[in-house]
Order: structure tokens, then sequence, then C-alpha cells
């Protein structure tokens, strides 16, 4: 049975923010990837569909260096939600990030066909700037390491519902 994420940070998102086609939760079309806490580390765990081959049996990197984009920005907002006093669930609205710059070193062929396991530490690096280091695992197995450095969305784009 694959692991569930309970409360995801993705699920308080405003509706005007809630489109992104890798976590946004009303694009019919994307990924929905859901973040939220496991300990002090952040957590995603997505199963790809038959069609995110890149050849039979391996799953496509541009879908993994998708995941590890959206787990990155979730796990910003949810690491500054927390230091704000908030978590996943409890009403308040939490911060908006955009990726800054995103890395991907594929360590083998990640296999298909089974959910992946992405693993995030967060670490501050300004007040409105986050890094995240993600390992990806697929049947516990180290596959892909990305790091994504994330920014406070500017409020100037920050439109409400």
């Amino acid at each position: 049975m694959e692991e569930q994420i309970v409360k995801a940070i993705q699920d308080d998102y405003p509706d005007s923010f809630a489109w992104c086609y890798g976590c946004g939760r009303l694009n019919e079309e994307g990924h929905h990837f859901r973040t939220g806490w496991k300990g002090e580390n952040t957590v995603t765990v997505y199963t790809p569909s038959k069609d995110h081959l890149a050849l039979p049996g391996f799953v496509y990197g541009g879908l993994i260096a998708s995941l590890i984009d959206c787990h990155g920005t979730g796990s910003a907002a949810l690491a500054l939600h927390r230091k704000k006093g908030h978590e996943p669930g409890d009403g308040s609205e939490p911060p908006r990030f955009v990726t800054a710059s995103l890395k991907v070193d594929f360590l083998k062929p990640t296999p298909h066909g089974v959910p992946l396991k992405a693993i995030g530490t967060v670490e501050e690096i300004h007040p409105k700037k986050w890094k995240v280091a993600t390992e990806v695992f697929a049947n516990d197995e180290l596959c892909v390491r990305g790091e994504v450095v994330a920014v406070v969305m500017p409020s100037t784009f920050l439109k409400k519902d």
C-alpha cells in the first residue's frame, strides 16, 4: 500500500495558487504532488503513471525533476509556515514560494511501476530564501538527489480569490 500524506501544504494553498501542473490540486491534468512533514523531514510520495516512461521499465527524468521542484517549494512553505507557528490544516494560509534554482543528479535509472518517495531536508539561508535537499527513493533505493533554492513569492504576485 502506498504511503499517504495526510496533511499536505498544497491542500491549504488558496485556489488562485492551486493550478500548478506538479502540485496544484485544481489542475485536473496535473500530478497532484502532496508534501507533508515526517518528523523533521518533508515527504512527497507519488506513483508515476504508465505515460511517465523514459523507456520501458524506467521513469522519465523530467517527471522526477518536476517532483523535486514541487517538493522543494512545498517543503520551503512547510518550514516557513511552521516557523510562524502554523501547521497544515490549522486554518491559516501558508506562504507561497517560487523556484530560484533547481539541481538534479540522477544516480541510477529509476524503476517504473513503484511509488517514488521524495524526502527533503530544509535549511533557511535568508529570511526569504530557503534551500531544500531532496533524495528520491524507489523501492527504498536512492535513485536521485536534488536541490531547490526557493524564494518567497513577492506579495505583488499574490492575488486573493
